[in-house]
């Protein structure tokens, strides 16, 4: 961004997209190499399980209670804590309720094209 104008972003000004029927998701950076996307998953919503072969991603959340599962378990957050899924781990993210779940998700380098479905482990 060497010599770009910094300018705020946010949900109003970033490209939103609905996802899962239910869930919704604000791309507000969409670079190759940096994507972060705030999203929403009301209760008992989530992801299909899936990996990504190059990006690592960290999920953080901002409002509500969430799941992240993984071979090894369920990594339950809360707001103001997040989980680092390293590439190549399967996993799924998810919203038991009773509330929507608002959370960040920042991926390195960025998920376009590194994406797919796997079978629960």
């Amino acid at each position: 961004m060497t010599g770009a104008e910094l300018t705020p972003t946010s949900r109003e000004t970033a490209a939103h997209y609905i996802w899962g029927v239910v869930s919704e998701g604000w791309r507000l950076v969409d670079g190759p190499d940096l994507s972060v996307i705030e999203e929403r998953v009301p209760p008992d919503s989530g992801e299909q399980w899936h990996v990504h072969d190059t990006a690592r991603q960290f999920f953080y959340v901002l409002e509500g209670r969430a799941h992240l599962h993984t071979a090894r378990g369920i990594v339950e957050m809360s707001v103001a804590e997040g989980v680092e899924v390293p590439a190549g781990t399967a996993h799924r993210f998810a919203n038991p309720g009773p509330a929507d779940v608002r959370f960040l998700v920042v991926s390195a380098p960025s998920t376009r094209g590194d994406r797919r479905a796997v079978d629960a482990p």
